[in-house]
């Protein structure tokens, strides 16, 4: 599902060169769970975004479902995430200007899902929020946003889910709360799941782990 060969950004830094990924290579291989551990600052975001196509990487190369993003372009690249992935982040990144049922209408759109309404419904009562369908992202608590989230990204069943510490920005009984219910789905759809996380337990619900200490993976 994702092939990463000596993958590698830099980034000018007011004039001098800022190495923030180097050499990295691993395989996720169809239904996997693979948490990217590591500090603050690390490249562990950075990574997500080179392997989701949203960054350009420096040196190296990323397949996604044996496909080399470096081939693609830019518009490319965002057919093949419409296709392929779904993505939940720290800072749910809801619409505020849409409703729960129109954030998870969305990508369901975008994707030319019939009976999207009906469809992102029937997810968000999944997730235990058939009762907010009409609320905007305001009106919901962190929890609820993440849900809508959860929700938003497995709705169109991507065979990729890449998770950007989902449980940044929530208490720790939400956050949990919140896991549980992410490997629920994931369980359930039969999704390869990348989650990028600083939390040891919540890594250690992964099949695998993949830990980067400076800009590289480490053992």
């Amino acid at each position: 599902m994702i092939e990463v060969s000596g993958l590698g950004k830099t980034v000018d830094n007011g004039g001098e060169p800022l190495t923030i990924l180097q050499d990295i290579s691993f395989a996720v291989m169809p239904g996997e769970t693979v948490a990217i551990v590591g500090a603050s600052g690390s490249g562990k975001s950075t990574l997500l975004g080179l392997l989701a196509g949203l960054d350009e990487p420096s040196s190296g190369a990323v397949r996604l479902d044996g496909q080399s993003l470096g081939e693609l372009d830019e518009d490319q690249r965002a057919i093949l995430r419409g296709r392929l992935l779904g993505f939940v982040f720290q800072s749910f990144q809801l619409l505020p200007s849409l409703t729960a049922v129109e954030n998870v209408m969305l990508p369901l759109e975008l994707a030319g899902t019939g009976n999207a309404r009906g469809l992102a419904g029937e997810w968000l009562a999944r997730v235990g929020l058939g009762h907010r369908l009409k609320h905007y992202p305001k009106h919901l608590s962190g929890g609820e946003q993440q849900r809508v989230a959860l929700a938003r990204a497995f709705a169109p069943s991507p065979r990729l889910v890449l998770a950007d510490e989902p449980t940044g920005n929530l208490d720790a009984a939400t956050g949990q709360q919140i896991i549980e219910l992410m490997f629920e789905l994931n369980a359930k759809q039969g999704t390869t799941l990348l989650l990028v996380t600083h939390d040891e337990a919540i890594a250690a619900r992964c099949g695998r782990m993949l830990r980067i200490q400076s800009g590289r993976l480490a053992g």
